[in-house]
C-alpha cells in the first residue's frame, strides 16, 4: 500500500476524541449513498416505463401502416397487398377496416373502435389476438357466403377493461351501433348490428384494452357499407426502428395518394416526455450526491484542523507537500468510493426486488400499465459511478490545499 492511502485510511478511523469528525465522516458515506442509490433506482424506473411502453405498444400495433386519406378507403387491396409484401424490409402484412362505433349491452355502453380483421394476417402484425385471456378468437375466421344460423350473430373480440365496462362476457350479444348511418326519409339514421362476445383480449395496456374490438373483415364490410373495401395495411418489419426508411419504400411502392405512419411517429411526444423526465430526474437527484459531497469538504477541513500537528511532523520529516494534498484526495476518494460502492449494491438490490416482486401498482388507466417496472442499466451504473466521484473528488480540493499549505515551525510552535 501507497504510503499516502495507508495514512489516509488510517485517518479515516477516528479516535474517542475525534468522535465528531467520524461521525460527520458517516453522514458523508451514508449521504453519497443514498445520492447513488436514488439515482439507480430513479433511472431503472424510467428505463422500465420506456422498455415496457415500447413492447406493449410494438406489440400491439403495426410497425408501419399504409392509408389513403385522400380517397374512401383501398379498393383492389389484394393485388397491393400481395405486391407490397415483397418490399425490402418486411416481414409480414394484414388489411383492416377500421371505424369508430358505440358498443352497449344493456343500459351500459361504451366508445369503441372497432377494426375488422383476418385473423391469420393479423397476428402476423399484432399480437392482442394471442392475448385474448377469456374465449377464443378462433371464430373471427372468415367464413365463405352470406351469413346464415348461427353467423346471423357475428363474432366480436373486445378488450378487458370495455368489456368490463359495459359487463360482458363471452357468450353475451352486445349491440354495435355505427355513426355512419343510412339515408331515410325520416334522415340519417345509425346502422347498428348484434355481435356475440367470443373472446376478451388483455393486453396490459390500457388504451387498446379500453377502447379496441376486433370483428371478422366482411362483416366490418357489411357494417360500414364498405365491400371489398379496407381502410389501412399494417406491415411487420424486420428492424423496428428502420420503420420510417422502409415506410418510405413501402408509400413509393404503393404509389401516389398513399401516405404510411410509424410506430416512432404515433408515439414520439411520449418517448420524448419519457427521456425529458430521465433527464430531469438525474439533475434533481444529482443534487443529493452535491450535498453529499458538501458533507465531505466539511468533513475533510475538520480532518486537517484535527490533524494540523500531525501534519506538520511528518512535513518536518519530509513529506512533500504534494503526498500532504494526495493523503486527503486518497481521504475524500475512499469515502465517495464506499459510499457508491454502498449505493450501487443498494440500488441494484431494491431494482431488481421491485422488477422481480412487481410490489408497486400503479392505476392502468393513467399510467398504462398495471405495476411500477424496473431496468437496471450497467451503463446507468457507469455514469452515476463517474458522477459521484468526480463530484466528491472537487470537494476534496480545497482541504487538501489547506493541508498541504501547513506550516511546520507555526503549528508546532507551542508543542
Amino acid at each position: 500500500m501507497r504510503f499516502e492511502l495507508f495514512l489516509a485510511a488510517r485517518y479515516l478511523r477516528a479516535k474517542r476524541r475525534q468522535a465528531l469528525v467520524g461521525v460527520v465522516t458517516a453522514i458523508s458515506v451514508l449521504g453519497v449513498a443514498a445520492g447513488v442509490a436514488s439515482l439507480i433506482i430513479a433511472l431503472a424506473i424510467t428505463n422500465g416505463m420506456r422498455r415496457d411502453l415500447q413492447e406493449r405498444l410494438v406489440g400491439s400495433t403495426a410497425h408501419v401502416e399504409l392509408m389513403r386519406p385522400a380517397a374512401d378507403g383501398i379498393k383492389d387491396w389484394q393485388d397491393l397487398l400481395a405486391r407490397l409484401k415483397t418490399t425490402k424490409g418486411v416481414v409480414a402484412a394484414a388489411p383492416g377496416l377500421y371505424g369508430q362505433v358505440l358498443i352497449s349491452r344493456g343500459a351500459r355502453s361504451g366508445g369503441a373502435l372497432i377494426k375488422g380483421v383476418l385473423p391469420d394476417d393479423e397476428r402476423t402484425v399484432s399480437d392482442l389476438l394471442q392475448a385474448v385471456a377469456q374465449g377464443s378468437a378462433k371464430e373471427l375466421a372468415p367464413v365463405d357466403g352470406p351469413p346464415t344460423g348461427n353467423d346471423a350473430t357475428p363474432p366480436i373480440v373486445i378488450g378487458k377493461d370495455l368489456a368490463e365496462s359495459i359487463g360482458a362476457h363471452p357468450g353475451d350479444t352486445v349491440l354495435v351501433t355505427s355513426p355512419q348511418g343510412e339515408l331515410t326519409p325520416l334522415g340519417i339514421v345509425p346502422r347498428y348490428r348484434r355481435f356475440q362476445v367470443v373472446g376478451i383480449f388483455a393486453s396490459g395496456f390500457y388504451q387498446y384494452d379500453s377502447t379496441y374490438t376486433f370483428i371478422r373483415l366482411a362483416d366490418a364490410q357489411r357494417l360500414f357499407s364498405e365491400p371489398d373495401v379496407i381502410s389501412i395495411i399494417s406491415f411487420k418489419i424486420k428492424d423496428l426502428y428502420q420503420a420510417a426508411k422502409v415506410g418510405k419504400e413501402i408509400e413509393e411502392a404503393a404509389g401516389p395518394g398513399f401516405q404510411t405512419t410509424n410506430w416512432m411517429e404515433q408515439n414520439r411526444e411520449l418517448f420524448r416526455a419519457l427521456k425529458l423526465e430521465q433527464i430531469v430526474t438525474f439533475i434533481v437527484l444529482a443534487l443529493i450526491v452535491c450535498v453529499a459531497a458538501l458533507n465531505i469538504l466539511i468533513a475533510l477541513t475538520m480532518m486537517v484542523m484535527e490533524k494540523t500537528r500531525e501534519i506538520a511532523v511528518l512535513m518536518s520529516f519530509g513529506v512533500t507537500e504534494a503526498q500532504i494534498r494526495r493523503i486527503f484526495l486518497y481521504q475524500g476518494f475512499l469515502i465517495s468510493l464506499t459510499g457508491t460502492a454502498i449505493g450501487l449494491v443498494v440500488g441494484y438490490a431494491l431494482s431488481w426486488a421491485g422488477g422481480h416482486y412487481r410490489f408497486i401498482p400503479l392505476d392502468a388507466s393513467v399510467y398504462s400499465i398495471a405495476y411500477l417496472p424496473f431496468a437496471p442499466k450497467f451503463l446507468d451504473a457507469v455514469i452515476v459511478a463517474g458522477v459521484s466521484l468526480s463530484v466528491s473528488l472537487i470537494a476534496t480540493l480545497y482541504p487538501s490545499r489547506s493541508a498541504a499549505r501547513v506550516l511546520p515551525a507555526e503549528a508546532l510552535r507551542y508543542e
